[in-house]
Order: C-alpha cells, then structure tokens, then sequence
C-alpha cells in the first residue's frame, strides 16, 4: 500500500504509550539497559531482558534501546561533543536522513527522544523510501537559517544513496539554497552528497559530524547536536520526552 503520509507526526500509540504513566518505567527500563550494555551484554539478550521485565511494547522497547548507551560509550561522547556555538567557521559533516526526520518530527508534535548522553532521536523510519511530508521544507528552512548563524566553514550533506528520492531531496534542498542566495541570504558553502553510506564518511571525517546516531559518536573525530540546538531554539512547542537516567 502507498504511503499516503502527509505529516511526520506522532504514530497513533504514542500518546499513550510515552505519556506521564510510562515515564517511570520507561525511564528505569534505560538505566538498567545501560547498566546492562557496560557489562557487555549483548544489544539483543539485555533489551529483552529490560523490554520483557517492564513488559514494555514493542515501540517502547526501540526508544529505550535509542536512548541506553554504556557508561565507556557516554563518557566518550561527552569528550568529544562540540557546542555548537564553536562550529564557526569550522566544516560540518552532516549526517542528511538522521537531521532532518528528527526536525521534522519535532515540527509536526511527533515523539522526540531524549537519550542518556542529551541526544534527541525521533522513532520515524525510512525503510528504504523517503516521502517528503509537509514539514520537509519548513524543517530544511530552519536547518538552513540555523547554520547561516552558526557561520560554520562548509556544509557537507550526506543523504543515502540506496534511499528512493534522495535524488529529489537533493534538488530540492539546491532549489532552496538558490532561492535563498536571490533573496541575498549568506548561507555557508554548501556540499550535497549521494553516497551509498554516510555513516562510513561521517566515522572518517576530521570534520565536526552533525549526528546523533550512536554507532558514529563513538567513532567519529567530534560531533554537535545540532538537531538539539535547532529545536531548543526554534521548536519552543516540540514534545520532547526524556528518557536519560536521573541526574545525566
């Protein structure tokens, strides 16, 4: 069946499922997966574990592991985390789907995570298609307006290649920044990658990575929340759950 999503809003559960009366647990469920992760259990056997002692969903269960990292993973990414405020005049490596679906959905009062390192992650999936939904274009805006005042060096912005209509994403994003420069906006120099995996560039790159994947922060040279900055400050309205451990 068609996608016929017009929004990329909140999935029909989740009022209910990450309301008030779940926080709790929800919130512990993280902690103890935590715990679990830097011990060195497995990803798999630990979330079972935790999901099946809180008798969490399914969709309850992707935002604890979203949120959960081991104490080795969070202490190296509080190391090599850059405020964005000190990207000037520094290049941004930024990692396309993972910026802008999290915008999006923050734009639309869909589900926004906050994880055990700050971090904010959406629960939206690609599945191999991106649809552009009504949200697309006032989202690219916001992340467009947001770097110009950043004055950051460069922008390299890296959409899967495998993904149906990065293509178009691609010249729409162009199309934007054309707009912009008529209009006499100073946007940076911006980059506009195809690639078959940005997460291997963005593991690589000397550049500050704009991120929030887990696997790339424990990687990568440095990295910037930079979807945190956009919604702290342009996104005063978005539903942001915190499900980090009390006191992180």
């Amino acid at each position: 069946m068609p996608d016929q999503r017009h929004h990329r809003g909140r999935h029909p559960a989740d009022t209910e499922q990450f309301s008030a009366a779940f926080l709790p647990a929800l919130r512990a469920a993280v902690g103890e997966l935590s715990w679990l992760l830097s011990r060195g259990y497995g990803d798999a056997a630990a979330l079972a574990l935790v999901g099946d002692h809180h008798n969490l969903t399914a969709r309850q269960r992707m935002a604890v592991m979203r949120c959960a990292c081991s104490d080795a993973a969070l202490h190296r990414r509080q190391r090599h985390q850059v405020p964005a405020a000190e990207c000037r005049s520094q290049p941004l490596a930024v990692d396309g789907y993972n910026l802008l679906i999290t915008v999006e959905a923050a734009l639309s009062g869909g589900l926004v995570l906050a994880g055990r390192d700050g971090c904010f992650r959406d629960l939206a999936s690609v599945h191999g298609t991106y649809r552009k939904v009504e949200e697309t274009v006032p989202a690219l805006v916001l992340i467009m307006d947001n770097l110009a005042e950043l004055h950051v060096a460069r922008v390299d912005w890296y959409l899967d290649e495998p993904v149906s209509n990065s293509g178009r994403l691609k010249t729409l994003m162009a199309e934007l920044l054309e707009e912009r420069a008529v209009r006499g906006v100073a946007d940076p120099p911006w980059n506009i990658e195809l690639i078959a995996s940005p997460d291997h560039v963005l593991r690589k790159s000397s550049a500050v990575a704009a991120t929030c994947d887990g696997p790339v922060l424990d990687v990568c040279a440095a990295w910037t929340h930079l979807a945190g900055e956009i919604i702290h400050k342009r996104v005063p309205a978005a539903w942001i759950v915190r499900l980090g451990a009390i006191g992180e």
